[in-house]
This record gives structure tokens, sequence and C-alpha cells, in this order.
């Protein structure tokens, strides 16, 4: 009987109008109430610990536990880093809550430390606590957004490169790729695995170059384009790279990859949009493939790949953007929330993969299908991700994760990533005010970094030892921010003069013949395994 009254709360909520221009300061409201109602809960009953605990009002100090799986090395003495407070000031900031904002900076400047004997995952100890202790710095020192009532001494950006220093020695391996692990007092444990994923060794660069830039130290930049550049030298002939691989030798553990788990933060932060599109692509759904022959290998969708079409728009695809955020969106109504994982070939939930921890990504990529095109369908969308969310998994202590999609049974935690992102992203997508007159870098865990024109035109930093990359192209005095003009058009290709349709509508093909010439870069269009030109 509850699931059948959930069912019919959900059909109404999903069966809305499309909402009008002047509905969007009420659904802005909707937003900043959940986001309150989560937040408000975490300050009562969780912090200074690391995330909420909805069901039971209580907390986790989970930061040691992302990531980890088997639950190996807990630390004894380890009592939180305010986890979700550093990853909830850039909402504020974008909600204009000016006064918990500064709130939650003055905490953190007298009562944060890193020097605590903590096994911590660095990838996600760099999305999460760097890259938000940046963003919240790059916004507390912006003095048109008037966050700070008493001024700011650049306190986030100590404690910011306090935790980078703590974070370095996991660099020191032969192939320059960082360990997976690290203990922020100790260092690298002897006996540390040696295995780390795509995304873990190869979405650094972001947060760490931003380090680098304000604070003079050229290592964290230098360190973490090393990772990049050894990582995508691995890459096989056709452009793809696997998920996991070992630091040591530098070779691939797992050949199988897709835009999913441990490897979807990778292409957030460089562009391989080409041989994706070629080798995963399946119509508008994505399959797992291995990388050094293109075959398909699971016939899945994650919960993760749904930021692809936001990745997608932002390359200019709009209308594969468009075509992949409907599918997804289908599957989103048929359970009401995403699965984690869902078999495209047995069209059903994954057997023990089928909770929804309160995801991002389709929020994300509906908010970047917004901003391209201002059709007002995604606002309806929006609205229909925002009362999924309250239907299924709002308690009255927060929101809490849903453990199972075809019982809608609920989990006692709350991640910090749903403050960070999934109420950003639906809070700008009904009001986008805060971005107004400004470029901003969404880094994968949702946080805002300024693009900053100086750092444009710096001499990139020097790339270490062996590792360093060598042209014979012409050094380019000014930015292509500067000259207004796109880097790859400004290198002489030519934009659509040569452009050759495919033969057939739907893009369909039997053999490259059936497919034609690309519009911007004039390269022959290739026939994918899934039969599809790209």
């Amino acid at each position: 009987m509850m699931l059948l009254l959930l069912g019919f709360a959900l059909v109404e909520a999903l069966s809305a109008p499309i909402p009008r221009f002047e509905e969007r300061a009420a659904l802005k409201e909707d937003v900043r109430n959940m986001f309150h109602h989560a937040y408000d809960n975490y300050m009562k009953y969780a912090f200074p610990h690391d995330e909420l605990k909805p069901l039971s009002l209580s907390y986790t100090d989970s930061l040691e536990e992302l990531g980890n799986l088997k639950l190996e090395r807990l630390s004894e003495t380890y009592s939180g880093s305010a986890l979700t407070l550093v990853e909830s000031l850039s909402s504020l900031a974008v909600m204009k809550n000016s006064s918990e904002f500064e709130k939650g900076v003055l905490w953190l400047a007298e009562n944060l430390s890193f020097d605590v004997d903590v096994r911590v995952n660095v990838f996600e100890c760099n999305i999460r606590l760097l890259g938000g202790l940046i963003s919240a710095h790059f916004l507390a020192k912006d003095s048109r957004k008037q966050l700070m009532s008493n001024g700011y001494n650049d306190q986030l950006l100590m404690l910011a490169e306090d935790l980078g220093l703590r974070l370095l020695p996991a660099f020191d391996t032969p192939t320059g790729i960082p360990y997976a692990w690290i203990n922020l007092k100790t260092g690298v444990h002897p006996n540390e695995t040696t295995e780390t994923s795509t995304s873990g060794c190869g979405s650094l660069v972001l947060e760490m170059g931003a380090l680098s830039r304000l604070t003079g130290n050229p290592q964290f930049e230098n360190l973490a384009l090393r990772a990049l550049r050894k990582l995508w030298s691995m890459r096989s002939e056709l452009n793809l790279l696997g998920t996991n691989l070992d630091i040591n030798t530098g070779r691939w553990t797992e050949y199988s990859s897709g835009i999913g788990a441990g490897i979807d933060s990778f292409y957030e932060y460089l562009d391989a949009y080409r041989a994706v599109q070629q080798h995963y692509r399946y119509g508008s759904w994505y399959h797992d493939a291995d990388m050094r022959t293109g075959k398909a290998t699971y016939w899945q969708f994650t919960s993760l790949q749904a930021f692809w079409p936001g990745l997608q728009v932002l390359i200019g695809d709009i209308a594969a953007a468009n075509a992949t955020h409907r599918e997804f969106l289908r599957l989103w109504e048929m359970f009401g929330i995403f699965p984690e994982r869902y078999l495209l070939d047995a069209g059903k939930v994954h057997p023990t993969e089928r909770y929804y921890p309160l995801r991002p990504e389709l929020a994300e990529s509906t908010f970047f299908l917004y901003q391209a095109t201002k059709d007002p369908w995604y606002l309806d969308v929006g609205k229909k991700i925002m009362n999924s969310i309250n239907v299924f998994s709002r308690v009255p202590g927060g929101f809490a994760s849903v453990r199972d999609v075809m019982t809608m049974k609920l989990e006692d935690h709350h991640h910090s990533f749903f403050l960070s992102e999934t109420c950003k992203y639906l809070y700008l997508l009904f009001d986008d005010s805060f971005l107004d007159g400004e470029n901003h870098v969404f880094s994968t865990e949702g946080h805002l970094f300024p693009v900053n024109q100086s750092w444009q035109q710096q001499p990139r930093p020097k790339i270490l030892s062996r590792l360093r990359l060598f042209s014979r192209q012409k050094p380019i005095d000014t930015s292509a921010l500067t000259s207004k003009t796109c880097p790859r058009l400004s290198r002489g290709s030519v934009e659509s003069a040569c452009h050759i349709p495919d033969t057939r509508a739907d893009h369909r093909c039997v053999s490259r013949s059936d497919c034609g010439v690309d519009a911007t870069t004039c390269a022959k269009r290739s026939c994918s395994f899934a039969g599809y030109c790209s």
C-alpha cells in the first residue's frame, strides 16, 4: 500500500505542466528549502563530523571510507573534517546566504586541521576537500559577492595549501602516477596498494593547478600534469583508456571501460570525445568496451553516465546531448529515480547495485542543456527531478539515500555531494543570476572556479624530467581568451566548407563508406562497432 501511495504521488509530481518564467522564483525557493533541510540537519546532528545519517539523526566520519569498499586501515582517532560544511560553502554562496557562508569560513579557519592520522583517497580528498576550500577561497576573496562582512585573510587558501602538501608524497612513484591512498599524517603506507583508477589519477589537474597559481608553488600543477600526460600516453591505438592501472608498472589492470564509474571525471577534464562516440556509443546510449579492440564488453547504464549530456553541451554537440538526455530521463521516469546500474541487454536493474545515493548528474546535464537552449522543457525536467527526490528521499532528518529503487527502502546516509552538486545545479537551473557577467568552470564536484584571464597568459609550468613535451609550433604569446578566437580554428582548420552528410539521416552505417566528413575537422567519419557514424 505504501508503494502504491508513493506511486500515485510520483505520477502527480511528474505530470505537472512546464513551469512558466514567473514560476522559476517559486521553484528556486523550493530548492533552497531542500538545501537547508539537509544542511540545517547536518549542522544540528552531524557537524563537525563528515556526513549526516538522516534516519538515526547521527553522523559518520566518512572521509576515510570514500572509495574504501573493504573498509581497510580505518583510523581509531579520526573524528571528521567537517566535510559537508566544506562542500556546502560554494552552494551557500550561490544561494546568497552570506551570513552562513561567513560563519562557516571563520569556523574552518579557527578549527580545521589536516594533521590527523587518517588514510584518505587522494581523488576524493582532492575533489571534495581541496576543491571545496579553493572554490570557497575564490568566493570569499571576491569583494563583489559581499560574502565576508569582516574581511578575509586567505585562511581557506592556507588550509588548502597545507592539504595539498600532504597529498604530494602520493606522486612519488616510478611512473609519476599517484597512489590512490595516502595518510594525511604519515604519508604512503609501505604496503599500500599500487592499483588506481583512471579518474583517480587523471582528474587532479584543475584543483592542483589552481593551487599552484594561487600559492606560486609549481609543484602541485607540475605533478598533476605529469601524471595526466603519463596516463594519456597509455591510451590505445583507438585513443581509449582502461579503467584501472598499476602505478608502478604503468600497465593496465582493467582494459574494459566506458563513460561511467572509474573514468567519468577524467573525461570532464580532458577531451577524448571522438573516440568515445566512435567506440562506446550505441544509438543514444553508451556501453563499455575493450580499450584495445573497441569491442563491447558490458551493455549497461550506470548512473554516473548521466553527466555525459552536460559534457556534450560544453563540446557543442547539442543534438546528441539532447538525444542522450531524453533517454536517460526516460529511465529516471521508469523508476522514479536512477538505479545505480541498469542492464541494457537484459532490460532490468542490476541484481545488487539497485541504490540511488542522491547523485547530481542528471540535474547537472539538465542545467547545461537549459543554458545552451533556453528551452523551458528543461525547467520541467528539473522540477521532476526535485519532486522525485522529495517524494522518495526526504525524511524529517534530511535526505536519505535510496537503498533499493524497486522497494524504495532508504539507507541511513546523506552524501556531501547532494549539497555541493545536486542542490546547486537545480538552484542554478531556476536562478542563474549568480553567474551573470562572469565565466566559471565547474569542477567534477560542482565547485565553482572563476576563469582567470591572467592565468591563461602565464607560461605553462615546467614539466618534470623525461615527461616534458616538445612542440615544433611557434609559441602563442596571447591566450585564446584574450584574442577571442577559437583555439582549434586559429590553427587553420576549416569550419564547414568540407562538410559531407552521412548517407542515412539516422546516422546508421554498415561500413565507413556510409559515413560523411565532419563539418568542423574535415576528417572522414568512421562506422562504430555499434553501427553508427561518428
